[in-house]
């Protein structure tokens, strides 16, 4: 058998003995050499490897290891974004609506959670993740993806368990997302993953399928009753504003009327001062100047009227100034003519000027 394996062997060496086989190592020798040439990627980061351990990462390009078995290289993409699903089981064909991933199938034992105030909700969270270091990303994790979706459904559950149900359904959502995030981000920087959680996404966040309709009524009952609180706000501050500036004005024209009133009673006692004065340095004077400012002030306030005392019977008179009233209009609705003015009167003896209030002297 030896010889045969001999003989087979001389039969695909070349001629000439020993420079045969040194030539056949020597292509040999070179293509092992050459099988430690290896290209990074743009997206990704080389890592080599020197009997297995860890030995240095290369970047993207021509790189070059010593070949196996004594190195080996492995690329790793680093600037793929990797997504986790949990509560539901997704698929690279699932449809994508408003950013959001659409469940394929929903995992209960995943998605049920419980509330701060002791409610059941229902929620499904895709977690966007990236290899941030490769090395770490290696060798200290086994199962990346895994331990991925571990850590964000434990964290989920300790953010969902101290939160109530409302805001948890409303307006907590984003508070949530970061939260999470965070904490999941934590939990892989201790374990030295190399990982680095780019975003999470609540996809689904209803009460449970049994009581969604019980719970939908409430909303509405909710929304009625912030509908109504609103509208009642709405009239207060419509109303109190109004009121305090009524108010404000009152005490405003009170303050106005109080000043007028004090300013006024202020220049009567001056005047009265001044008048006391004048008394007492020119008596007849100052009785002459009063009588004519009082009777100027009466005949000021009434109508002017001339009377003919020749006249017998009636008592024909002329409305002189604004003052004159206007004719009264007669029954029925039909307004009277004016009478025609009499001719001027001339002032003379019988005639006597009277300026009372519609009262002939």
């Amino acid at each position: 058998m030896i010889r045969q394996a001999q003989d087979a062997v001389r039969r695909y060496l070349p001629r000439g003995g020993g420079k045969g086989a040194m030539l056949l190592g020597l292509v040999l020798v070179l293509v092992w050499g050459a099988s430690g040439f290896f290209r990074v990627q743009p997206d990704e980061q080389g890592v080599v490897m020197r009997f297995g351990a860890f030995d240095r990462a290369v970047p993207p390009g021509l790189n070059y290891h010593i070949p196996w078995p004594i190195e080996s290289a492995t690329t790793p993409r680093v600037t793929r974004i990797n997504r986790v699903d949990v509560g539901f089981i997704g698929s690279s064909d699932t449809p994508v609506v408003g950013g959001r991933v659409l469940p394929a199938r929903d995992v209960l034992a995943e998605s049920l959670m419980l509330t701060g105030d002791e409610n059941i909700i229902d929620i499904d969270v895709a977690v966007f993740w990236r290899i941030r270091d490769a090395e770490e990303f290696l060798f200290n994790t086994r199962n990346p993806e895994s331990t991925v979706k571990s850590a964000a459904e434990s964290v989920m559950r300790e953010v969902i368990g101290r939160t109530p149900i409302q805001p948890a359904l409303t307006e907590a959502r984003a508070q949530i997302e970061q939260e999470v995030r965070r904490g999941t981000q934590a939990i892989m920087d201790q374990y030295r993953a190399g990982i680095e959680i780019v975003q999470v996404q609540l996809q689904k966040v209803d009460p449970p399928a049994q009581v969604i309709d019980a719970f939908r009524d409430v909303q509405r009952a909710n929304a009625d009753r912030e509908r109504a609180r609103n509208e009642a706000e709405s009239f207060r501050n419509d109303i109190i504003p109004r009121a305090r500036g009524e108010a404000e004005r009152l005490v405003q024209e009170a303050q106005g009327f109080r000043e007028s009133q004090i300013a006024r009673a202020r220049g009567e006692a001056a005047r009265f001062n001044s008048v006391l004065t004048a008394y007492q340095t020119a008596g007849d004077v100052t009785v002459r100047r009063m009588y004519l400012e009082t009777m100027e002030e009466i005949l000021r306030r009434n109508p002017t009227i001339l009377v003919d005392d020749r006249l017998q019977g009636i008592v024909p008179f002329l409305p002189l100034g604004e003052g004159a009233a206007a004719p009264r209009p007669a029954q029925g609705g039909t307004p009277t003519t004016r009478p025609p003015p009499l001719p001027p009167v001339q002032q003379g003896p019988g005639v006597v000027q009277s300026r009372s209030q519609g009262v002939p002297r």
